[in-house]
């Protein structure tokens, strides 16, 4: 018995339409048939393969029978329709840029932005096409509605109208690369597939995007898509594409699906500039650079500790740069640095944080620090029954960021890793960059690697130094950080982000971190200026200061020395100079302290530049030292 020549194609329409597709039409001819058969049959697989460009014709058809249905009966409904045309096109073609500028816009700016790229009309020239077409149609069908579709010139005006509204349709790239990609998964992807050993797997769906197109692919029963991730040469090979475009992903969903991403055209190709800070609260997910789609990335660090890691050259310094950035924009947070390179990344952004620690002896002070504040806030949370710190502006979290933590002694490895294991309930987290993670590195004696909640991973030389970073068995579920090429380029994981998708971190010049810093400086909160971390149970006397317990090399804490030099001033004062010299500390620091003793009516400012205690022949209350 002969087989069907057309069995295959009938089995694979069938296939496609139990899958929810729609199959090309397909017309059987046989020998003899008049050459028309043979035209109409080319035409209307044509037709169907462009099927996106009939869409303007059909909507105008749509728009004819609604207004013929509604003309006889509901005359009046051409006052809703031109009232919603009015109000949506006045909504499309609104300026984001106006909206930005004034802080309660920021919100409806990004819901409408978010919006517009769901609809595909993320960029201005596309909204204002949409606009276009909004008004012409909202506006031809309340008239049709009112007089009817038929009335003279109404027919004439929508012909018109559809074919040139129609034509930057035809030509838009988008709907031109849809047409191409479906000619490619309906051609070449069944061919390629069975050649490079995932036969039977189908493209289910394909969505054609700004930098490429991102498909939904099957796999027959018992393949996963670790598989389908060792096929990635073979899949660049077989469609003819460049090298290192195609990325797959495991599809969280279902174990026989994946995720097929094609960079056609690579957004990271050139510097991304840094567009600003995107947030004023670190309760916001922050903007750190733009995915391999296009779109920002963004994170979260609140109550959450954060890994750096990648080889000298990969762009270290510029992510913390962003994040820092980012950081200081906020009015709830207060900054803590440890740069371990003589202040060489951190130094120009001295005016935005409030501890800087350069030497060995300096950071073990600032952990040890840190953990007393993870100590007194614990404490204050069980008096008042709390069990997560809510930063706010007058009770700031606090982000300790250290550069090149592998530099570290070993007692702030061990402040470090308390800091990471009990500091996320009271808002005190820590931030990490160091070229390798590996256990000398992190600390011997320390877990500070496994309480890394965001792992931000840049190039790296070995295959081995994705696991280091990225955890255990990341390399082979596709996290390939060693083929990162350009600087600023990484991997990030964490609950936001779990597929090894690519992003470029922005750029920071030299000249924005200044007058970024410089802009944010004034506003900057401060852990003095905060509510005391544990309840007070008296009024301290105003000749007396808190005291601290000794430190580790045999100085005094760097409060308690600047209360010795205001107390042994005499009736002069003390200049804010001597003051650093005496405890040590930067003059912003000393300002705060100083602005925190007058308020509690502890010191007085006698002249100019020029400070001392108050003593009680002064007969001054609190606050007349301000």
């Amino acid at each position: 018995m002969a087989r069907d020549p057309y069995r295959r194609e009938m089995r694979r329409m069938r296939r496609a339409w139990r899958k929810g597709e729609y199959a090309p039409p397909i017309v059987l001819l046989g020998i003899g048939e008049p050459w028309i058969f043979y035209a109409l049959a080319v035409a209307s697989r044509w037709c169907y393969r462009h099927r996106s460009a009939f869409y303007p014709f059909g909507i105008g058809i749509a728009e004819f029978i609604v207004a013929a249905m509604n003309h006889g009966h509901h005359a009046r409904y051409w006052i809703p329709v031109t009232v919603l045309a009015v109000t949506v096109t006045a909504v499309v073609w609104f300026p984001l840029p106006v909206l930005r500028r004034h802080p309660a816009g920021r919100g409806i700016a990004r819901v409408l932005s978010w919006t517009w790229n769901e609809c595909g009309i993320g960029t201005p020239n596309e909204r204002i096409y949409a606009g276009a077409c909004l008004a012409t149609g909202g506006g031809w069908l309340a008239a049709a509605i009112a007089r009817g579709p038929a009335a003279e010139p109404l027919p004439v005006v929508a012909g018109i109208a559809t074919v040139l509204l129609a034509i930057p349709w035809w030509f838009h790239r988008r709907r031109r690369e849809k047409v191409r990609v479906e000619k490619i998964i309906e051609d070449d992807w069944p061919r390629v597939a069975e050649h490079i050993g995932l036969n039977g797997a189908d493209i289910v769906s394909a969505v054609v995007d700004l930098w490429g197109w991102t498909a939904r692919v099957h796999l027959k029963k018992g393949m996963t898509s670790e598989q389908a991730i060792a096929k990635i040469p073979a899949i660049e090979s077989g469609m003819g594409f460049r090298p290192g475009s195609v990325r797959v992903f495991p599809d969280e969903s279902r174990a026989d699906h994946f995720v097929l991403r094609v960079i056609e055209k690579d957004p990271h190709a050139g510097p991304v500039p840094w567009p600003g800070p995107s947030i004023t609260s670190i309760t916001q997910l922050m903007d750190i650079g733009v995915s391999e789609s296009g779109q920002p990335v963004r994170v979260l660090l609140l109550r959450r500790n954060l890994l750096v890691g990648g080889i000298m050259g990969s762009g270290k310094s510029g992510v913390l740069n962003v994040i820092i950035a980012a950081l200081a924009a906020c009015n709830d947070v207060v900054l803590w640095g440890v740069d371990m390179k003589g202040g060489m990344e951190l130094q120009p952004w001295a005016s935005c944080f409030e501890r800087l620690a350069f030497t060995p002896e300096q950071a073990s002070q600032l952990f040890r620090d840190a953990v007393e504040k993870v100590n007194d806030r614990a404490a204050r949370m069980a008096a008042e029954g709390k069990r997560l710190w809510e930063p706010a502006p007058n009770d700031p979290a606090l982000i300790i960021i250290a550069d090149e933590y592998a530099e570290l002694p070993e007692e702030s490895h061990d402040c470090a890793d308390s800091v990471a294991r009990r500091g996320r309930a009271v808002a005190v987290n820590l931030l990490a960059a160091t070229q390798r993670p590996t256990q000398d590195a992190m600390g011997k004696n320390t877990a500070v690697r496994s309480q890394m909640d965001v792992r931000i991973c840049l190039r790296v030389r070995e295959r081995r130094d994705v696991d280091l970073i990225l955890g255990q068995g990341a390399f082979n579920s596709g996290w390939h950080a060693h083929q990162l090429a350009k600087p600023g380029e990484f991997l990030i994981s964490d609950p936001e982000h779990t597929a090894p998708e690519r992003n470029r971190a922005y750029l920071i010049t030299d000249g924005v971190v200044a007058s970024h810093a410089a802009q944010c400086a004034a506003s900057r909160p401060r852990l003095a200026a905060s509510q005391p971390d544990t309840p007070q149970t008296a009024p301290e006397s105003p000749q007396t200061a808190p005291e601290g317990p000794p430190r580790a090399d045999g100085g005094l804490r760097p409060e308690t020395a600047l209360w010795d030099a205001l107390a042994d001033a005499g009736p002069e004062g003390v200049s804010v100079a001597e003051l650093e010299a005496a405890c040590g500390m930067r003059r912003r620091w000393v300002y705060y302290q100083l602005q925190a003793h007058a308020r509690d009516g502890r010191a007085v400012q006698v002249a100019r530049g020029r400070w001392r205690a108050v003593r009680p022949s002064d007969g001054l209350t609190d606050g007349d030292g301000g």
